[in-house]
């Protein structure tokens, strides 16, 4: 039952969202003043404004108000007659009774109005690619991941190959939490999410009304999951949608899972209704997900940890750190991906960065110095996807977001729907997209 009402909830709040561009139905159901909205608008779902009950009830009180009035018949009065001279025998006249007049019958009711029917909306047009796999990574630069002498050599020598690669790609913030946000729900950076959010206060979570890709797809009978690694609760047990607790600062383990690399955990539209406690899970989940194609999410958002993302200072000593730390966790989880049945049907893969990392200062007992450089790179590869392309057109996180839109039907969210944000849905699609 609870499934149900999930999905017709979404639908009335993302088809109205994303589908006619208006975000009334979420601000109605979020208060138990629009939902006795909602029920008197069901009630009042007829042509003439009136629903079918209220329509009956008026209909048979106006009924009764117009039903004609009986009179009562008043008998004649017979002449009187003055006697003749002589008597004459008295003669007796019999007169039938009189009889009541019959009631006039009671009117008819008036028919009910039927309530008005609007036209489904009609299906959005679902591309050929119904699977996505999103990972996200810090970027130690675009030469490092992608130049001719990579501290990536799986992700540009061995998988970029199979892929498109997107040489123009540009961040729009280097901290984490802003560009994760953005390629989730089109959400520019603000002053508080450029900080990443130090409290986890209001300022940090956008409101109901602030919809995300999560809230897109259920519409459309598609479903979403975003898997952390090393997310756990305060004991150290595995949990779901961890965060901070209200006003309270966020304590990362080093190397560990931070909030800041779960976008979902900052949005009321997924947090209230539980959908973030149901689908964002710890990421030793995710392995037997991919066994099967009914079991493996539409929308899979994969974000290592911190020592595993590419951010420097975060490994434990001696191991590999920054790029050369995300490239071998890529190397062990892609194959992983690229031979799940669902992949393999009609999948695509996108490995993009979130952050850039900040680059180690000389001194150790200095703080690294924030990263300049914006232009990170970013790879597509889906069986849709001509091998060893390049696309050199601009793109941003926006563009992630546009191009799975843009694939499913779906009307882009804040600025994924601006003019200049490039989508690549045309090349999945069959067309050439890029440059």
């Amino acid at each position: 039952m609870r499934a149900w009402l999930v999905v017709r909830f979404r639908a009335a709040v993302a088809a109205a969202a994303s589908l006619t561009g208006k975000r009334f139905g979420l601000l109605v159901a979020s208060s138990l003043v629009a939902t006795s909205a909602i029920v008197a608008a069901g009630m009042t779902s007829g042509s003439s404004g009136l629903g079918p009950l209220a329509s009956g009830l008026l209909g048979r009180s106006l009924a009764a108000d117009r039903a004609p009035v009986v009179e009562e018949a008043t008998p004649e009065l017979e002449e009187e007659v003055e006697p003749e001279s002589s008597p004459q025998p008295e003669t007796v006249v019999e007169t039938e009774p009189e009889t009541a007049p019959e009631p006039a019958p009671e009117p008819a009711p008036e028919p009910k109005p039927e309530p008005e029917t609007k036209p489904e909306e009609p299906a959005p047009k679902i591309g050929p690619v119904k699977h996505v796999f999103v990972i996200s990574l810090a970027s130690s630069g675009y030469e490092a991941s992608f130049g001719a002498s990579p501290q990536m050599p799986y992700l540009a020598q061995t998988l970029r190959p199979q892929g498109d690669l997107l040489t123009n790609f540009k961040l729009l913030d280097d901290a984490a939490l802003p560009n994760s946000i953005a390629a989730i729900s089109g959400e520019p950076p603000n002053a508080a999410t450029k900080t990443e959010c130090p409290t986890y206060a209001e300022a940090c979570v956008f409101p109901v009304e602030t919809l995300t890709l999560a809230d897109q797809v259920y519409p459309i009978h598609f479903k979403w999951r975003a898997y952390m690694e090393s997310m756990a609760d305060a004991t150290g047990k595995p949990a779901n949608c961890v965060h901070p607790e209200p006003n309270q600062p966020e304590t990362p383990v080093t190397g560990g899972y931070s909030a800041k690399l779960n976008p979902f955990a900052y949005f009321h539209s997924l947090l209230d209704l539980g959908d973030c406690t149901t689908n964002d899970l710890p990421i030793t989940s995710l392995e037997k997900d991919l066994k099967k194609t009914d079991t493996t999410a539409n929308f899979t958002y994969v974000s290592p940890n911190l020592c595993n993302a590419g951010f420097s200072a975060q490994c434990p000593a001696g191991a590999p750190e920054g790029a050369a730390a995300a490239d071998a966790y890529l190397a062990n989880l892609v194959p992983k991906i690229l031979a799940s049945p669902a992949y393999k049907t009609d999948g695509l893969l996108i490995v993009t960065f979130n952050a850039a990392n900040p680059v180690p200062n000389a001194d150790p007992t200095q703080p690294p110095t924030p990263a300049t450089d914006l232009e990170v790179g970013t790879l597509l590869v889906s069986p849709f996807i001509t091998p060893g392309a390049t696309d050199g057109a601009p793109y941003t996180p926006y563009s992630l977001l546009r191009t799975v839109e843009d694939m499913w039907g779906l009307t882009p969210l804040a600025r994924a729907g601006d003019k200049k944000t490039k989508s690549l849905a045309g090349q999945l699609a069959g067309s050439n997209g890029g440059d």
